[in-house]
């Protein structure tokens, strides 16, 4: 069985009480490297009372200790984003920062809401770019960009409806087609509920590799891997059947939502991957492993 090994001094950012923006919690950060730097760009929640998420930027040389900032980094701004702005992924694609993410536009009613997914871009993590929703038929989520076209098309990883993975194509960023299912909970598994993407695709001579989360019926969030096609991505070539990651250790059980590991980013440094995930919606940890083994793994 192959797993991912925690870093010893796990959680490595946590709610700030002095900063009224993420007292509350801090979580599900996606990671790109950034001017040879780890840069983190994760959720945060303030008020519990709306629970409006926005993000904040930390940066790190090691991968293990970040330097963090007394302002968000990114607010809701748009009207479709006006309820917040929630588990963010990066994906380095045209030679600039694509961010993806749940922008929720209303509650309807209080309990339900109306979500999509938002699309933003920056070269300086200073100045964003809005590009809007996209698929905006029905409430989706989970959206992750590939960081390079196949076949002259982008490629999109998402979930609507619940609770499958489908990937879909554009031309421009804007117009979705030819969406696919390619993998659906597994019966009596640790994915038997619903199962979604986690860090953008990593590129590698086998295939796209693919940290994903699966959740069981218990509602407990853990970590997997598999790897797609390069020239077909909603091809599964491989995947492991165990997962990577599962809820374990006090941070990972008890939070705002407990038994929960899910990751927004992965980066490779050091012949590893570095997985950074949220803890029961409330910290950060980061976890990882050597690509070699990972690989032989798949």
């Amino acid at each position: 069985m192959v797993s991912l090994t925690r870093y010893t001094k796990n959680p490595i950012i946590v709610p700030n009480k002095n900063h009224d923006w993420e007292k509350g919690g801090v979580f599900n950060c996606a990671a790109t490297m950034y001017n040879d730097q780890v840069a983190l760009l994760y959720r945060a929640i303030g008020n519990y009372e709306t629970y409006i998420s926005t993000f904040g930027l930390a940066l790190s040389k090691d991968g293990y200790n970040f330097e963090q900032f007394a302002e968000p980094n990114m607010i809701p701004e748009a009207e479709y984003e006006k309820f917040g702005i929630e588990d963010p992924r990066i994906t380095f694609l045209d030679e600039k920062y694509y961010i993806t993410y749940t922008a929720v536009k209303t509650l309807i009613p209080v309990g339900d809401v109306e979500f999509h997914i938002g699309i933003a871009s920056t070269l300086d993590f200073k100045n964003y770019e809005r590009h809007g929703t996209i698929i905006n038929e029905y409430r989706d989520k989970d959206g992750v960009l590939f960081p390079e076209k196949i076949n002259g098309r982008y490629v999109l990883m998402h979930r609507a409806p619940e609770p499958d993975m489908w990937i879909a194509y554009s031309k421009d960023l804007k117009n979705w087609t030819d969406h696919t299912k390619f993998f659906a909970p597994i019966e009596n598994t640790w994915q038997d509920f619903k199962v979604g993407a986690g860090a953008p695709p990593i590129k590698t001579e086998e295939g796209w590799l693919e940290f994903y989360h699966g959740v069981d019926k218990n509602l407990h969030y853990s970590l997997g891997a598999m790897l797609l096609d390069l020239n077909e991505p909603s091809k599964i070539i491989s995947i492991i059947e165990e997962p990577i990651l599962s809820p374990e250790e006090d941070y990972e059980i008890h939070g705002d939502v407990p038994n929960v590991c899910f990751t927004c980013g992965v980066v490779e440094k050091e012949n590893k991957y570095f997985v950074y995930y949220g803890g029961a919606d409330k910290v950060i940890g980061v976890a990882t492993i050597d690509k070699s083994k990972l690989m032989q793994a798949l």
